[in-house]
């Protein structure tokens, strides 16, 4: 089965200007991750895709879309808690050239495992898209089960797991009972070296916004089995990933794309400017792993 990710993907941020999507620069962020990413995940949780309008939705997909040309693969949030929304995501995202689909469990209402196996399953019988599962059980009060990954395995088009339920044990069983080919990405950028370890295929990344050059190094050392540079950069790392987490993503990356000039640190309410003090760590953590001032992508 064909790594939709390509290893590394950049779960891009939607950079704002006073209540705004920011296309220019949004264009500019594109360009630089179709460079030096491996693909690019739009509209899902760090490009704060819930508090955009249905019309901010579809524009900011056609728009990735587009100016990623087919050069990387394009794969595009499209969860909800409601079923019938989530299939009519993936039906726009089909037609509008998406490559692959991210659907994240429902949330808020939840469901029992059976019911996540009939939602899953809904959503891939309406598209052709390969669908990669989405398990962040911190963000939606919802964990998808070994067992029920397994039973998702089963449908022709879905063909992988974002999994960041940060539980290594049962990433270990999901790759342990899964088919070989059922693709297994971290949604934990601290701890891609240790999914890999076990298999699984590479990383959807929040870190990659600010570091995709290195965080894809990452994955592409392990592949060619540079285990230790692999190993090596990952610890050098997660002092700053540590750092991005210490609010609730995207807030930390967005500070830190802020500092970098690479974008406007503006997020969308409910989500608050960062603290002064958690500001400091996270700058603090940027200094020691030698992050310069000045980034490569202007506001």
């Amino acid at each position: 089965m064909n790594d939709l990710v390509r290893g590394c993907g950049v779960a891009l941020v939607t950079p704002f200007s006073e209540g705004e999507i920011n296309y220019d620069t949004l264009g500019k962020l594109v360009d630089m991750h179709v460079e030096l990413s491996g693909s690019i995940i739009a509209a899902g949780t760090t490009s704060e895709a819930a508090t955009m309008t249905d019309e901010e939705y579809h524009q900011v997909i056609k728009f990735v879309i587009e100016r990623a040309n087919k050069h990387i693969p394009v794969i595009a949030g499209a969860g909800s808690n409601c079923t019938a929304a989530a299939i009519e995501k993936s039906r726009f995202c089909e037609k509008a050239g998406a490559d692959g689909l991210l659907i994240v469990t429902p949330y808020y209402n939840k469901t029992t495992q059976r019911g996540l196996i009939n939602h899953y399953k809904m959503i891939a019988e309406s598209t052709s898209l390969p669908i990669i599962v989405y398990n962040v059980p911190g963000r939606t009060g919802m964990n998808i089960e070994p067992k029920t990954v397994l039973e998702l395995s089963k449908i022709k088009n879905i063909v992988g797991i974002k999994e960041a339920s940060g539980n290594i044990s049962q990433v270990a069983e999901i790759i342990r009972i899964c088919p070989k080919d059922f693709l297994v990405y971290s949604g934990n950028d601290d701890m891609v070296v240790p999914l890999m370890s076990l298999g699984g295929k590479g990383v959807i990344s929040v870190v990659a916004n600010i570091l995709p050059a290195e965080t894809k190094k990452i994955v592409d050392d392990f592949n060619s089995g540079n285990f230790e540079a692999a190993r090596d950069a990952q610890l050098a790392m997660n002092g700053l990933i540590n750092s991005l987490f210490i609010e609730t993503n995207p807030i930390p990356v967005k500070e830190a794309m802020g500092i970098l000039n690479m974008c406007s640190p503006e997020v969308r309410e409910p989500l608050y400017p960062m603290s002064t003090e958690n500001r400091e760590k996270l700058i603090e953590e940027m200094n020691n792993y030698g992050i310069g001032l000045a980034g490569n992508v202007s506001k």
